[in-house]
């Protein structure tokens, strides 16, 4: 095909097709255990997390070395109030992360990086991101989703070594699937990877590519059309930026993490070697989700960060400030917000590490646990940076820079509660979350019953489908009603001076009432039970905080077996054991009552116009222009704000 050919437009998609296409992507089978799936079945696996697992003693002495040098360079070369005053981080600052090797943590060492394990490298994303989250940004969007991660887990060894020791040292890289109109609906996606001889062409425009103003190489996902020789589909690809034909049409500025490089990049005819291409054709979005799989841990190590940080200030300051002739921290309504960010970063934290742990033994799937990771820490997180800005006050919503303006300490919480924000969606919103996890959730009852309830399958495959559930809810039902978690006996090694084992009992017994919801709903919704996200959505919240309670208990026993705040250790997981409980309750409660059926009718009459009376009053300050930024195909008509740092 030539390469002058004009690229396909945006195909249109049905809702089935586009289902189709990110069913295809999932991983099809779990050849590993998981803990989190096991819990949704309501199966408590604790052998699967306890004894906590532990890296390595060589791997946890590189790490730490590695840390104390990161450690002294952001204390001494970083200034966060300058990145925020700028919107920018110095390219001293990243030319400083390179040289110490930063920018290669998650890189092997035969190719010139760090060969950090996945606890190690969150442990330190944590620490660069406190001082300045627009850092923690621009390393985990290198490593954790960028060239490295695909090409370790996809590329061949030629690509290896041609890229890694430069991503390890040099090069900064990207990675690049949302267009202007194509978020969480990659069956859309328009940009075009045309075969043209040994290459291929690529026309298109991506959106909010971060790292990509300053980006030297990047992960493009491309739709291949179907022709002969080529299967076709959406392809990953490495695109050096510095090709002709590359422009980054304009560096985007966010509400918060102001110093991100992040762009809007076009594609005009861009010829890739094919020896460029990741994997094989139309494996694009399955090399995506699975990278995400640890990819998306970042995220949380930047929450356990920001709850670190929370706990430090309002610490400080509520022992400071003094109200009606006593420090605020001792007024019950003051008091009740520091316990709830103190427990909830102890959970953040044995949450994050459980499952970077995990990551690295390589012997559990933790496809559920990364994103139920994701999920619950981006949300906790921004709940308590609002409580810290709460506790603040007045004090809270100023501005460090105006704090120190005049005389007291420049305290970015409002900062902090900006740059927390975009974690409900970076990745996978909150919304796309639920239901990514849920379709992981319901995994084992689709897979007996699917074509049960699949309105397109013949009576035969529904005869068939029948007949295989009827045998798998015959012998998994009846382990629903009865388990550990009635035995007062149970777990009894985690019952010390606080006793932990009635939280392990009670996520027991909650794991299979859980699971005895998610069968009854699908008993009544049947093949409509995907458009009940309302539901799905507290199912997995559900499991989000059961998985939070678990990896907590654990990590409490760990410290307390290795002497290291085992009994204050305990005190927070009680508490946030406790405080858990009773979010699981009002969840539950929930899934049964609720206001979704008169949520949707209202929904139908906001966008028909019934209610338009009630927007009468304003007036609207957005600009004009289209909602949708226009991304035709075509060559750039903008200056090209691409900024390579050497």
């Amino acid at each position: 095909m030539s390469a002058s050919t004009t690229p396909s437009s945006r195909p249109a998609v049905t809702e089935r097709e586009a289902r189709e296409v990110a069913e295809a992507a999932r991983e099809q089978h779990w050849r590993k255990p998981s803990f989190a799936k096991e819990l949704f079945l309501g199966r408590f696996r604790l052998d699967l997390i306890h004894p906590h697992p532990l890296p390595a003693d060589e791997a946890a002495q590189r790490g730490e070395e590695f840390l104390a040098k990161l450690r002294d360079f952001v204390e001494t070369k970083v200034d966060a109030a300058v990145i925020e005053r700028d919107a920018r981080i110095p390219d001293e600052v990243i030319d400083g992360l390179k040289e110490l090797g930063a920018f290669g943590m998650k890189i092997d060492t035969k190719y010139g990086g760090l060969g950090l394990t996945q606890v190690y490298y969150n442990k330190a994303l944590s620490l660069a991101g406190s001082a300045s989250p627009a850092i923690g940004v621009l390393l985990s969007a290198h490593q954790s989703i960028g060239v490295p991660q695909p090409l370790k887990l996809f590329g061949t060894q030629e690509q290896k070594e041609r890229f890694l020791p430069r991503c390890a040292r040099t090069d900064i890289s990207a990675f690049l699937l949302t267009e202007p109109d194509v978020g969480s609906d990659p069956a859309r996606l328009g940009t075009s990877a045309v075969p043209d001889g040994d290459d291929y062409v690529l026309d298109g425009v991506k959106l909010w590519t971060t790292n990509g103003v300053v980006a030297d190489l990047l992960v493009v996902m491309a739709r291949v059309p179907k022709s002969e020789g080529h299967k076709g589909g959406i392809t990953a690809f490495v695109v050096e930026t510095n090709s002709p034909g590359v422009t980054v049409e304009n560096r985007n500025a966010f509400m918060g993490l102001r110093g991100i490089e992040n762009g809007v990049t076009r594609f005009h005819q861009v010829r890739v070697p094919a020896a460029n291409r990741v994997g094989q054709e139309g494996q694009g979005l399955k090399i995506a989700l699975t990278t995400l799989n640890t990819g998306r841990l970042s995220l949380p190590a930047s929450c356990v960060a920001a709850g670190k940080w929370c706990l430090k200030i309002a610490r400080e300051w509520s022992a400071a400030r003094e109200q009606w002739g006593k420090p605020v921290a001792h007024h019950e309504a003051v008091g009740s917000k520091i316990s709830f960010i103190a427990a909830t970063t102890f959970a953040l934290e044995a949450v994050t590490d459980l499952a970077s742990q995990m990551a690295d033994e390589d012997r559990n799937d933790i496809r559920i646990e990364g994103a139920l990771a994701k999920l619950y820490a981006s949300e906790m997180a921004w709940t308590m940076a609002d409580e810290l800005v709460q506790i603040r006050g007045g004090r809270g919503f100023e501005t460090a820079e105006s704090l120190r303006a005049r005389g007291e300490r420049g305290v970015p919480a409002e900062q902090l509660l900006r740059d927390l924000r975009i974690n409900r969606i970076f990745e996978g919103s909150t919304e796309i979350m639920h239901l990514l996890i849920a379709r992981e959730a319901v995994d084992a009852h689709l897979s007996v019953a699917g074509d049960l309830i699949d309105p397109e399958k013949s009576l035969g495959d529904k005869a068939k489908a029948g007949a295989n559930a009827g045998v798998f809810y015959a012998k998994w039902l009846p382990k629903l009603v009865a388990g550990p978690g009635r035995l007062p006996t149970s777990y009894g090694e985690f019952k010390h001076e606080v006793d932990l084992s009635g939280h392990l009992r009670y996520v027991e017994r909650t794991s299979r009432k859980l699971a005895r919801s998610t069968f009854y709903a699908m008993s009544r919704w049947q093949g409509r039970m995907e458009s009940k996200q309302g539901f799905l959505g507290r199912i997995v919240d559900i499991g989000a905080e059961l998985f939070a309670m678990s990896a907590t208990c654990v990590r409490a026993e760990l410290l307390r077996s290795q002497g290291d705040h085992g009994r204050e250790a305990y005190q927070l997981a009680d508490v946030f054991c406790r405080q858990s409980r009773i979010r699981i309750e009002e969840l539950f409660n929930r899934l049964w009552t609720n206001t979704d059926d008169l949520d949707r009718k209202v929904v139908k009459g906001v966008l028909s116009g019934t209610y338009e009376w009630l927007e009468r009053g304003i007036v609207d300050p957005s600009g004009e222009g289209p909602w949708i930024a226009d991304a035709t195909p075509g060559p750039s008509r903008k200056e090209n704000l691409h900024r390579p740092i050497r």
